[in-house]
């Protein structure tokens, strides 16, 4: 008998199985292309230069190639063209071999074409990723499972420095190849996923009335960009400096190499909550309580600089880490719909910019003041004004779409 019924449409996976299997597939893509092609090099680094294979000096070259070709990456979204899950399933391919390319040769030129092309790769797997997990769950009614999405940066930061710790005896050549390996395990057990046809499940989603007026489109869309980098500016501060007051403020102590693993766990919780808060709250408010909630963890390491005040500031600095990017890349796709990975690129490259900002402005007023605490005071300082920004254009938009009711 035929069951087939016209206007219809038939879905063989059940919604929250097909919902939670895109989510994990987008999760072990992130870890793969941020955990292990952009930051697997931070703990292998020590090993490379113990091995006489860098110095520190072209370490810092091959850091800083990594960052401009992330910023290069997220700028030319806007012109791929290609499926989302195809750039996907590319990006995939891509992390993997040139990760094992940074095992398979001792060149430093080729080094630093490999993590500049390696930054570009990342950029791009998370910015077409997070269209297509987004949209995916929005098609399936599975948002609740969106923060396991942004999750998997944490996971893979946190994976990749435990297997330093574990096998860094084998040296750094052994970890590239064993990443690479690794890597490439994972592309394949999530390979599958990005084949599935989108198309034949209708959106569940509706975007925000006001959002269609196209003045107020572009000007919420130069917002967000905007404001987006304010906490790579504050983070970047805060990662640099903090960690160096937590070891002078507690010599000797173990503490201060836990604060990375309660910032790793508060991440990856703070991900998984922000997906549970209601969608008709507005992105743009829940970015400002975010941007507050650092400023407030920031905070608390200067005035209180103790076990107490560092590990509560790990916590509050974590826990809205990756929910900024849920709420950013969720409001692009309100503003663009379909044609959100231009915005989502344009965003993800301000945050690049204010990453690159940060240590050049606040080098010099830490070397001019001779203390970190003018510094971290700034990234808080940002972060506050930056809620403010995102509250004031959270209040213009509804007083706009007031008056065209």
């Amino acid at each position: 008998m035929n069951d087939y019924v016209p206007g219809t449409v038939h879905v063989c996976e059940p919604r929250p199985h097909a919902g939670r299997r895109a989510a994990l597939a987008c999760m072990v893509t992130l870890a793969v292309a941020l955990g292990v092609g952009r930051f697997a090099f931070t703990p292998l680094l020590p090993l490379m230069l113990h091995g006489g294979a860098l110095d520190l000096r072209h370490g810092g070259w091959l850091a800083s190639l990594n960052y401009a070709g992330y910023f290069v990456g997220a700028i030319s979204c806007a012109a791929l063209r290609m499926a989302p899950a195809k750039i996907v399933r590319a990006g995939l391919v891509a992390t993997v071999l040139l990760t094992l390319a940074m095992g398979f040769t001792q060149q430093f030129w080729i080094w630093a074409a490999v993590r500049f092309v390696a930054g570009a790769v990342s950029a791009w797997t998370f910015v077409f990723a997070s269209q297509w997990g987004l949209r995916r769950l929005a098609q399936l009614g599975a948002n609740e499972w969106a923060g396991v999405i942004y999750t998997g940066p944490g996971i893979g930061i946190i994976a990749t420095g435990l297997f330093v710790s574990a096998a860094g005896g084998l040296g750094a050549r052994a970890g590239w190849i064993g990443f690479g390996l690794i890597s490439a395990l994972f592309a394949a057990l999530v390979w599958s996923v990005f084949g599935d046809d989108m198309r034949a499940l209708a959106p569940r989603s509706a975007t925000r009335a006001a959002a269609s007026v196209a003045h107020a489109q572009r000007a919420d869309a130069f917002w967000l960009v905007l404001l987006y980098g304010v906490p790579g500016f504050g983070y970047i501060i805060t990662a640099t400096f903090l960690p160096v007051i937590a070891r002078h403020a507690l010599p000797g102590s173990a503490w201060p190499d836990l604060f990375w693993p309660m910032f790793g766990a508060a991440l990856i919780a703070g991900a998984l909550l922000a997906a549970r808060l209601p969608l008709h709250w507005d992105n743009r408010l829940m970015l400002a309580l975010a941007y507050v909630l650092q400023a407030v963890g920031i905070a608390l390491g200067i005035i209180w600089p103790n076990a107490a005040g560092f590990s509560f500031g790990s916590v509050l600095i974590g826990l809205p880490f990756t929910a900024i990017t849920l709420f950013a890349m969720r409001e692009a796709r309100l503003l663009r719909g379909e044609r959100a990975a231009a915005l989502m690129g344009y965003a993800t490259a301000a945050y690049g910019v204010g990453q690159i900002a940060g240590p050049l402005v606040a080098a010099p007023l830490t070397a001019s003041t001779g203390s970190f605490s003018p510094s971290l005071w700034l990234a808080a300082g940002a972060l506050v004004a930056g809620a403010i920004g995102l509250v004031w254009r959270a209040r213009h938009t509804r007083e706009v779409a007031r008056r065209l009711r």
